[in-house]
């Protein structure tokens, strides 16, 4: 007879189950109240099948609707295999490919035989996804040889699905999850049929074309989209947050007021417009200021930089594909790395500015009282982003960072951090932005380094949080493994935005490898040279992505002072022409972006478009007006309108258009 496994709850108690006992049969040991809620387990930390059997000794967690994110996980994944199902069930002769899930749903990318799918083939595929979930297939994992399951996919005409078996490592076990006679290559864990998921909490949202393995080289696939959830009234709400969302879509809001285009002669670049360059310019004198306040010291480095360096720092080897190379072709050179001679070194437009910032550092002899030693850049990087992965300005090919990077004692790390964390806050409050939730991002598998460094920076980060008091469920503190940058762990900021989406804005990155790399050193108080601590942070992150998330966060009604427009002076009659050109000049003597509109338009008609145009206050001013030295403030969004002396309105419009750090 096999020896019992030792099966620990969290409890704290241990229950003793034969070898093949599955976490079901220990929920309805339990009770049949668990054995209903059960959906799926985790073992020694690990998500699981609640039908997958235990093999050895473990610590057991019985994940239920209540874990949330375990659960929409779950259901996302099943949704994504329901989907294929369907489309081939719909389109024989489809090919599958991948189908992960997302962050609020999942998708999948089909090869179909005949033509691309459309959006009119989306209720069909959804009426047949309700269908196989009715029939409440089980979700059954099965372990195969590589061999079997490639020879199995070829018959199967499955070109794809073959070509990606063929690329594991060879004698490799796959796992493959069948629901009915369909199944598909797939690590899981899945729920245990398809009748646990909500037939009603599911939609499908649109089709794309998309590049077999993200390669512009390969087959173009039909990728069909989809948001799933636990149930009707989080899909619904779901649907009232999408829509909200496109109302407040940047690249629309940026149209209607006039701040920036992009256009098909720079890919990946944004046009500023005279108003979206004010709003940028704000935001920037905003954040220097602040930085000056902290003790930063601002730098400018090159943008085109000699490859070799990239080659030292490590990031040619990451980045390569990403970076713009000039020449981007060198006839005869066959070595791999960039080391070539004379007029044809390749360079390379920087991606990120942590190498010249080490470069300043190693500029003469630095000593241990000379840090931490903070140096910041609004520095303009370019990255080769795939067409397909741009968005707006949120996503592009040329952006500018808020960038720092400072070089510490470890005994100073800590601190460093705290005030760093004291700086987001403060910014992110004055930009309109209540919450934001802290992750830590732990090594990932490839990385520079030993696993010694990883060990202390990662746990350096733990102490700074802890130290700060947000290592807290009030922040949403959470470490991630494997998701750290190839360099250095970091701390992640995911601000929340007024229609409750998260962005991850800020990072902190506790480095020990670049110095080591680049040969950065500081000469100790022992007179010794030592290797200093490199902390790379952001708060905006990008000023691109940001101004997107400023745009939508306030849907374009932007506070006062940020407000590129911040006052119009609209006349109701020709005769008050003249007053309003002198209330417009008063506005700008004291300070206050202003414009006039003297228009031979109904007034209502300019309150209407300069509301469009998200003008906060909007002066009108007519004959009556003109005689009494008055106005009549209309502010964005308000039906009524607040009468004062013209002085008056200035005063309080001035105070009110003060940044936040200078009041």
């Amino acid at each position: 007879m096999s020896a019992m496994l030792k099966i620990s709850l969290p409890d704290g108690s241990v229950r003793e189950v034969a070898p093949g006992t599955t976490p079901a049969d220990i929920a309805a040991a339990i009770g049949p109240g668990l054995a209903k809620a059960a959906i799926a387990a985790r073992v020694d930390g690990e998500l699981r099948d609640i039908m997958r059997p235990l093999e050895r000794d473990a610590s057991l967690a019985l994940v239920t609707s209540r874990d949330e994110k375990d659960a929409l996980e779950l259901a996302r994944h099943d949704y994504a295999h329901v989907l294929a199902e369907a489309v081939q069930t719909l389109f024989p002769g489809t090919q599958i490919t991948f189908g992960p899930s997302t962050d609020d749903g999942f998708y999948y990318d089909f090869a179909p035989k005949d033509r691309p799918f459309t959006e009119e083939d989306l209720p069909a595929i959804e009426a047949e996804m309700r269908a196989i979930i009715a029939r409440d297939e089980k979700l059954v994992r099965e372990v195969w040889s590589r061999e079997d399951l490639i020879a199995t996919w070829k018959k199967q005409g499955e070109t794809f699905k073959a070509e990606w078996a063929a690329d594991l490592p060879e004698g490799e076990e796959l796992t493959v999850y069948r629901q009915g006679e369909w199944f598909d290559m797939c690590r899981g864990p899945h729920l245990a049929s398809t009748g646990k998921l909500d037939p009603q909490a599911f939609k499908l949202t649109r089709v794309s074309g998309a590049y077999w393995r993200g390669d512009q080289k390969n087959a173009m696939l039909s990728r069909i989209y989809g948001t799933g959830w636990l149930n009707k009234k989080q899909l619904d709400a779901h649907l009232v947050r999408l829509e909200e969302a496109a109302k407040r879509d940047h690249r629309k809001i940026g149209q209607e007021m006039d701040l920036f285009h992009l256009q098909a002669e720079a890919h990946g670049s944004v046009f500023w417009h005279p108003k979206g360059y004010i709003l940028w310019r704000q935001l920037e004198a905003y954040m220097r200021r602040r930085l000056d306040a902290a003790g930063y010291r601002e730098v400018k480095t090159p943008q085109l930089m000699d490859a070799r360096q990239w080659e030292q720092s490590g990031h040619w080897g990451k980045y390569r594909e990403n970076m713009f190379v000039v020449p981007d072709e060198i006839p005869n050179a066959e070595e791999e790395g960039p080391v070539l001679s004379g007029e044809s070194d390749l360079m390379a437009l920087k991606p990120m500015n942590c190498p010249a910032h080490v470069l300043i550092f190693r500029q003469g002899i630095k000593s241990y009282r000379d840090l931490p030693l903070r140096l910041a850049e609004f520095g303009c990087c370019h990255r080769n982003e795939a067409h397909g992965a741009l968005h707006g300005i949120m996503r592009v090919r040329q952006f500018t960072q808020d960038d720092a990077h400072l070089f510490v004692r470890e005994d100073q790390l800590i601190e460093e951090v705290r005030q760093f964390c004291d700086l987001l806050d403060i910014v992110y409050r004055d930009l309109g932005f209540e919450k934001y939730a802290i992750k830590l991002a732990l090594r990932p598998e490839k990385r520079f380094g030993t696993d010694a460094m990883w060990d202390w920076a990662e746990q350096s980060l733990r102490d700074a949080v802890k130290a700060t008091g947000r290592d807290t469920e009030d922040y949403g503190w959470e470490e991630l493994p494997g998701e750290g940058a190839f360099y250095a762990p970091k701390l992640e900021f995911h601000l929340t935005d007024a229609i409750g989406r998260t962005w991850q804005c800020g990072t902190m990155q506790t480095d020990t490898v670049l110095p080591e790399r680049l040969d950065a050193s500081y000469v100790g108080e022992d007179g010794e040279k030592h290797r200093p601590v490199m902390l790379h942070r952001a708060i905006l992150g990008t000023f691109e992505r940001f101004i997107g998330i400023l745009i939508e966060h306030h849907a374009g009604r932007f506070p006062l002072w940020l407000a590129p427009v911040q006052a119009v002076a609209a006349t109701i009659v020709s005769d008050a022409d003249g007053y309003a050109e002198e209330v417009v000049a008063k506005l700008r003597a004291a300070g206050l972006r202003a414009e006039s509109d003297t228009r031979n338009e109904k007034i209502n008609y300019k309150v209407r478009e300069h509301s469009l145009a998200k003008v906060p206050a909007l002066l009108v001013v007519g004959k009556r007006e003109a005689e009494e030295g008055s106005v009549a403030i209309r502010r964005l969004g308000s039906e009524g309108q607040q009468v004062m002396q013209l002085d008056e309105a200035i005063a309080m419009l001035k105070a009110e258009a003060t940044p936040p750090d200078l009041r």
